[in-house]
């Protein structure tokens, strides 16, 4: 499991130019560390705050300025990372990781309309799933850390120690710890005909009300979670039971009327869907799925967390 962007094609040169080709990687590995675009764009905006502090010779001295670069960012995310908790005590509702749309979706959502710099999307595969990243997110901070930089950007442990400021031996256990977390959660391997298929079926059914069909859809122990942080109505707790997912989401259905269009789309690089309320997209839904059923929805109706969103 490997971003497109590898270690080791570091420029030496510390020009400008060579040092903001970095900015891709730095955004890829925020997002994984963090599951969220504002705060990966702010640590990468520190890091190189770091850097152009530095004197042109401090600059020079270094040998790899990507390697420094991607290591200060580490650290910064992991320091984040160990403050989260606390932050989150004060979140309205369950935190869910920002969605990200497929490429040609994006748009630049702190600095006003228009299409993004590639260099600030997120390369979509396997590790930023939503039901990946939500096992990433039940890590701790040095886990995350130690799982990231190893198992998807392929940094060695003895580069991965520095960040995470532990030896070498002690990173190789935090990474083992997180893949059997990974494993134990199941998380799926990446998208299919099937899954769209799924979420056809989901959508007519929600669309039509038809709370048998939903039920046949979802798995028995199905959950479905919301995020609104408290700037957008939902359901503050987890709704658990296929049953009871299918009453409530046909009942969001009767309320909402004619107001709602559901429009299919790719969700963190798997089939999801968007609610457009009035014209304007309202949530954004993630799916994981047992099987034919689906096993997990995530709705992310919080309004700053859908900034990057375009839905034409």
């Amino acid at each position: 499991m490997t971003t497109t962007a590898e270690p080791g094609h570091d420029q030496t040169d510390p020009s400008t130019s060579a040092i903001m080709s970095e900015r891709s990687r730095l955004i890829n590995l925020g997002y994984r560390l963090l599951g969220s675009l504002a705060d990966a764009e702010d640590v990468v905006q520190e890091t190189y705050a770091r850097w152009y502090a530095m004197s042109a010779r401090e600059q020079q001295a270094i040998e790899s300025p990507g390697a420094w670069l991607m290591t200060v960012a580490g650290r910064i995310c992991l320091n984040l990372l160990g403050s989260a908790r606390a932050r989150r005590e004060t979140y309205v509702g369950d935190w869910i990781p920002e969605p990200l749309p497929e490429p040609t979706e994006w748009i630049t959502g702190r600095t006003g309309p228009g299409e993004t710099d590639p260099a600030d999307r997120v390369t979509l595969d396997e590790s930023v799933t939503m039901a990946f990243l939500v096992v990433l997110d039940a890590m701790t901070p040095a886990e995350r850390v130690a799982f990231v930089l190893h198992d998807v950007f392929r940094y060695p442990f003895a580069e991965v120690a520095e960040v995470v400021g532990r030896t070498p031996a002690a990173c190789r256990q935090l990474a083992s710890s997180a893949r059997r977390r990974i494993r134990t959660a199941q998380s799926p391997a990446g998208p299919s005909a099937g899954q769209a298929g799924i979420v056809r079926q989901f959508r007519t059914a929600w669309e039509a009300k038809d709370i048998d069909a939903l039920i046949s859809l979802l798995d028995p122990r199905a959950v479905a979670t919301a995020d609104g942080g408290g700037l957008a109505v939902t359901h503050l707790h987890p709704i658990v039971g296929s049953e009871q997912i299918a009453h409530a989401y046909a009942e969001i259905a009767r309320v909402s009327g004619d107001r709602t269009t559901f429009l299919e789309c790719t969700v963190n690089g798997l089939p999801g869907l968007a609610a457009q309320q009035d014209g304007n997209l309202a949530t954004v839904f993630a799916f994981e799925f047992a099987g034919d059923r689906i096993r997990h929805v995530w709705a992310v109706r919080n309004p700053e967390k859908l900034r990057s969103w375009r839905i034409s």
